[in-house]
This record gives C-alpha cells, sequence and structure tokens, in this order.
C-alpha cells in the first residue's frame, strides 16, 4: 500500500511497511511519537519535487479544486502501477481510479496515517528541513488566496463608492454656493434670476458682467442664447436694484469663481465614476445607468453584497424606512427605492412603474452577479436585459392602450356574452329586440258605463274588510255613493218638515228663509230635543252593557253570591239626581275607550263584539 502525501516542495509517496497496524486505529498515533518507531510503519519510494512557484500553485490549485494536475498524473502513473493508494481526498482518489485505474482506498485508518506523517515529514524525507518548510508554506498560501480572490485593481469598487459619495455632496454646496449667488447679487441686479435659470450659467454671466452698467457693452454670446443675451441688455437699463461698493462686487466674483470651480470638478468626477462603472460592473451600467449603478454599490457596500442580495431587495434598496413602517402600520409597502431613477423606470406610465421596476428588478440582479463572479466583462447580458424590459414595458403600454381604444389581440369572441347574436348580420353585435308594450307602466284609462265588468266589492264586518265574494256591475258600484248622499238629503228634508209642522211656517217665510227670533229659538229647541232624545237611547244601551259586563265578568271570574249582585243593583238605583251626571261621564267614557280600542263608531258594533268576546269565553272554560 502507498500514502501520497502533497507538500509545499512537491507531491510524496510513502510505502506502507506493517499493514496490520491499520486495523487498531486508535493505537495508530503511538507509532509516530518518534522518528525510528515512524519508520517501522512508512519509508518514503518516491518525491516529486515543484521546479518554481508558479507549478506549485497550479498543483495547490488543482488539489483544492479536487482536480487532477498534469505533474500529478505523470508521477503515479510512473510509480503507482498495481498499487492500492492511499489518499485523504475522496473525490481526487475517484477520479485517478476512474482515469488513472488505479485503486484508492479513503477511510479512517488513512486519515490517522496522513496525520502521523504530517508530525514526522522532516524526519521521513531527508533533506527537507522544518526551516525550509515555513516560509515555503507561507509563500504558497499568500499566492494560493491571490489566486482564489481574483485579486485585480480593476476590480476594486471602494473607488466608486467614494465616488458617488462625493458627487452627491457636490450637489449639495454646488445648490447652497448658486443660491447664496442669487441672493448676494440680486440686491444689486434682481431681473436677472428671472432671465437666467442655469446657475452655473448665472455664475458665468455674474463673472463677467460685474456691475450691471457693464452688461449693455458686453458679448454673452460664448455663455447665454441671444434671445436671452437681449433680454438681459433690455434689464440693465431699466433695473430697480441697489448700488454695491467695488469690495462687494469682488467678494461675489469670488463665490461665482467658487460655483464655476465646483461645477468643473464635478463634471470630471462623473467622467471618472463612468469609466470605473464600465469597468467593474458595464452590465449594471448598460441596465440602469451609472449613478444610479453606482448608488445601488454604495448602498449594498461593496458588488460582492449587492451580487448575495435576491432581485426582491434590489427592488426596494434604499426605501428601508418605508417599509418597515408599512410592516409597522400594516399598510402597503414601497414598490420601488433607489432603482426609481433608472431611464427604464422613468419611461413607464405612472401606473407601470411598479411593474417595471420589478422586471427591472430581476434583470439587475442577473447582471450584479454576472459583474461580480464572471471572468469576462463582456456587456452582453446587460443589453439583452435591456432589450427585455423595453419589450415588456412595450407590451404593457400596448396592452393599457388597447384597453382604452377597445382593440385586442385576435376577435373577441361575442357569442360568449351575448347568445342571441344573429350570425347572419354580422354587423350586428346583437338581435335586434322587439318592442314590449305590456313593460310599459301606464295610468288605467276610465270605463265605460256600459261595460258590465264584475267587480269584487269590499264589505265591512266587525272593523275587518271582507270581500264579498258576489259579481256586481259596475254601475252599482258607481251609485254607491249616490244614493248615500240622497239619504242624507232625505233626512236634512224630513227634519226641516218636522220644524215647518210644528211652527207653522208660511210660503214667504220660506221663500225668503227668514224667521223672527222667537220662532227661531223655538225651531232651536225642537232640533235640540230631538238629539237628546237620540243620546238618552244610546246611554241606556251603554249603561246596561257598562253594568252588566262587569257584574258578569266578577260572577265568572270570583264567583259572586245574588246576594251580593243584588246590593249592587240597588246602590245604582239609588243613585239621585247628582250621581245621574257621574254615571253619564262614565259611560260617555267607556263609549270612547271602546270606540278608540276597537275602532268601532256604533253602539251596535259594540254589542256585537261583547258577544263574540262572552262566546270565546265559554269556548275557552269549556
Amino acid at each position: 500500500m502507498l500514502v501520497l502525501f502533497e507538500t509545499p516542495a512537491g507531491f510524496a509517496l510513502f510505502k506502507v511497511l506493517d499493514e496490520a497496524k491499520l486495523e487498531n486505529v486508535e493505537d495508530l498515533w503511538k507509532h509516530f511519537e518518534t522518528p525510528d518507531v515512524a519508520r517501522k510503519v512508512v519509508k518514503l519510494k518516491a518525491f516529486s519535487k515543484f521546479e518554481n512557484t508558479t507549478e506549485a500553485l497550479g498543483a495547490a490549485t488543482f488539489l483544492v479544486k479536487s482536480k487532477l494536475s498534469k505533474g500529478l498524473r505523470k508521477f503515479l502513473k510512473e510509480q503507482c502501477e498495481g498499487e492500492t493508494l492511499a489518499i485523504a481526498d475522496s473525490k481526487l482518489g475517484k477520479i485517478i481510479s476512474d482515469k488513472l485505474e488505479i485503486n484508492c482506498i479513503h477511510n479512517n485508518a488513512v486519515m490517522e496515517l496522513i496525520r502521523g506523517v504530517r508530525s514526522q515529514l522532516g524526519e521521513l524525507i531527508m533533506g527537507l528541513a522544518g526551516q525550509d518548510m515555513a516560509p515555503m508554506s507561507l509563500g504558497l498560501s499568500h499566492s494560493l488566496s491571490r489566486y482564489t480572490l481574483k485579486f485585480s485593481p480593476d476590480k476594486v469598487d471602494t473607488m466608486i463608492v467614494q465616488a458617488i459619495g462625493l458627487l452627491d455632496d457636490l450637489d449639495k454646496e454646488l445648490n447652497t454656493y448658486a443660491m447664496r449667488v442669487r441672493e448676494w447679487y440680486g440686491w444689486h441686479f434682481p431681473e436677472l434670476g428671472k432671465i437666467i435659470q442655469d446657475n452655473i450659467q448665472y455664475a458665468k454671466a455674474v463673472k463677467l458682467m460685474g456691475n450691471r452698467t457693464n452688461g449693455s457693452n458686453l458679448d454673452f454670446s460664448g455663455i447665454l442664447a441671444e434671445e436671452v443675451e437681449s433680454e438681459l441688455k433690455e434689464a440693465v437699463v431699466i433695473s430697480m436694484g441697489t448700488e454695491v461698493s467695488d469690495q462687494d462686487m469682488v467678494n461675489i466674483k469670488a463665490l461665482c469663481d467658487q460655483v464655476i470651480a465646483l461645477s468643473e470638478y464635478r463634471a470630471q468626477l462623473f467622467d471618472y465614476l463612468r469609466s470605473r462603472m464600465n469597468a467593474i460592473a458595464p452590465n449594471l451600467t448598460v441596465l440602469v445607468g451609472e449613478l444610479v449603478g453606482a448608488r445601488l454599490i454604495a448602498h449594498a457596500g461593496s458588488l460582492i453584497n449587492l451580487a448575495k442580495h435576491p432581485a426582491s431587495t434590489v427592488q426596494i434598496l434604499g426605501a428601508e424606512k418605508a417599509l418597515f413602517r408599512a410592516l409597522k402600520t400594516k399598510s402597503q409597502t414601497p414598490k420601488y427605492g433607489i432603482i426609481y431613477h433608472a431611464s427604464l423606470i422613468g419611461q413607464a406610465p405612472p401606473k407601470l412603474k411598479g411593474k417595471i421596476s420589478r422586471v427591472l428588478a430581476a434583470k439587475s440582479a442577473l447582471s450584479i452577479r454576472c459583474d461580480a463572479l464572471g471572468e469576462t466583462s463582456n456587456i452582453t447580458i446587460g443589453v439583452e436585459n435591456r432589450a427585455k424590459v423595453e419589450a415588456r414595458l412595450r407590451q404593457l403600454e400596448g396592452r393599457t392602450l388597447s384597453k382604452i381604444s377597445g382593440a385586442a389581440k385576435g376577435k373577441a369572441k361575442l357569442e360568449a356574452y351575448d347568445k342571441d347574436r344573429k350570425r347572419g348580420t354580422p354587423a350586428l353585435l346583437t338581435a335586434a329586440k322587439t318592442y314590449n308594450p305590456a313593460a310599459d307602466s301606464t295610468l288605467e284609462a276610465p270605463r265605460p258605463k256600459d261595460t258590465l265588468e264584475q267587480l269584487p266589492v269590499k264589505k265591512k264586518r266587525h272593523h275587518e274588510e271582507v270581500v264579498d265574494d258576489k259579481p256586481v256591475k259596475v254601475e252599482e258600484a258607481l251609485e254607491e255613493p249616490a244614493k248615500e248622499k240622497k239619504k242624507k238629503k232625505k233626512k236634512k228634508r224630513d227634519s226641516e218638515s218636522i220644524v215647518e209642522k210644528e211652527l207653522n211656517i208660511t210660503d214667504d217665510e220660506r221663500e225668503n228663509s227668514v224667521l223672527p227670533a222667537e220662532r227661531a229659538k223655538s225651531a232651536e229647541d225642537i232640533i235640540m230635543k230631538k238629539k237628546k232624545s237620540k243620546k238618552e237611547v244610546l246611554v241606556s244601551a251603554v249603561k246596561t252593557e257598562v253594568i252588566e259586563e262587569p257584574l258578569s265578568k266578577k260572577t265568572k271570574s270570583k264567583g259572586l253570591s245574588e246576594h251580593h249582585i243584588q246590593e249592587q243593583q240597588l246602590k245604582l238605583e239609588d243613585l239621585g239626581s247628582n250621581g245621574q251626571q257621574n254615571v253619564d261621564d262614565a259611560v260617555k267614557k267607556s263609549k270612547k275607550r271602546k270606540e278608540t280600542h276597537l275602532g268601532v263608531s256604533s253602539v251596535d258594533d259594540v254589542t256585537v263584539v261583547e258577544e263574540k268576546k262572552k262566546k270565546k269565553h265559554k269556548i275557552a272554560e269549556s
């Protein structure tokens, strides 16, 4: 059995002298306590030395990736024919067994054996001292780290983070200085602020002009357009500003120099940032632009950190406050953050900005990972992703336009919405509907008297409306109110005839409808007597009901004796003239109460209701 061992100086093959000792894994370390004992277990068979650091780095890189290098393949072919090879990496052992047809072993005993060989490596390999191994291991580890990290000065994203931070600070300072120039020079020439809107052009014009009286003689063609220049020269003549001293003008010009210098440095810094973004993240730059891409990298900290973020995080990066506020208040989360300032989202209409930001974030995440982890610096992925986003934007815009205009892809299936559509008339969307006169709400016309339609007649019975089943002619139904009026007129005539008979009214008095005062009073007395007689009849009927009802109820409910009933009747009979009035009042109140409760207007109806109550009471007792 042979053991493969890798060192910074080269590959070593050890021959296992006593394989029986590998069976006891727990006690195997005891055989490597001293160099003499270790020489009895393993012996160096062959050693392949690295020629230089590059070869050592290449071999180490292949081993880290569990791959078989050319030098190791050649070395094993020469030394391991027909032998069993103990190896530390199982993946590498599988590759060796497949390609070189060498039987490889990897188990706990092999790992313990390799650990013992490493402890006595300086004594087992002659000419390889420990003092030489330490610097070789350090140099190889540094080279391997640089190679694995792919260290390159072109890939340093720290410069982008610093540049975009400085660019934002310059923008703030420029705005502050420009507003200060406008306020300061505005006292001397206030009209200039409305004429020139751009801050840099304003500062250049103030520096060139100085005092406003010089403006009419100067040429501003290198700074301003012809229209703006002519407007400025007209405003110089009619300006309402105050005069300033020469010393004030010197300070104003110095501030203008600062604004112009800062603007020039900002332009230079922007060019530098553009070049760095094209070198470090070309695909991201093509997709979202230099400024937005640099802000995304600065917000994440580095390009590698940004590549670790999913597309959903890239979409809302920069809107963390709004996101957590929405989660706290359980409202809608933000749809975009820094990515909102990209040109593709700016082209989209307001309703589609959320959808486009989601699509753009997904494509940006792919481009970022390609820039951070890809070996090439091609911009093909960024160009393709931008084309896809633009196509998606056109698709969404076309869909909204089709919704607005009513056009859509293909022919609309109208049969699904209106089954009555006539196939023979393709110009009609729906079938022509006929007029339905029965659906109109019309008033009933007055019916002629000659028609004999049968109508149900309603009759009141015991405060209830009952419809008689017998058919009645229309003429009879119309003549009923006329008959009632005739009855009332007959009653009036009868009463008048009775009064005329008793008073012996002459024809002249009847025609003139004038009576003497004494005869008129007597006529009124006659009418009042008749009314009183009618009232007395009604009162007597009600009295009997009022007296009989409580007595009958008491006798039935309480079981009173006949003697007690007779006493109550005698008491009612003994009531004098004073008591009669009280009885009349009680009768009137009971009558009103009955009428209001039952809705009855006559005494006959009251009696009928009372009889019904008695019958119900008897049925309940039985």
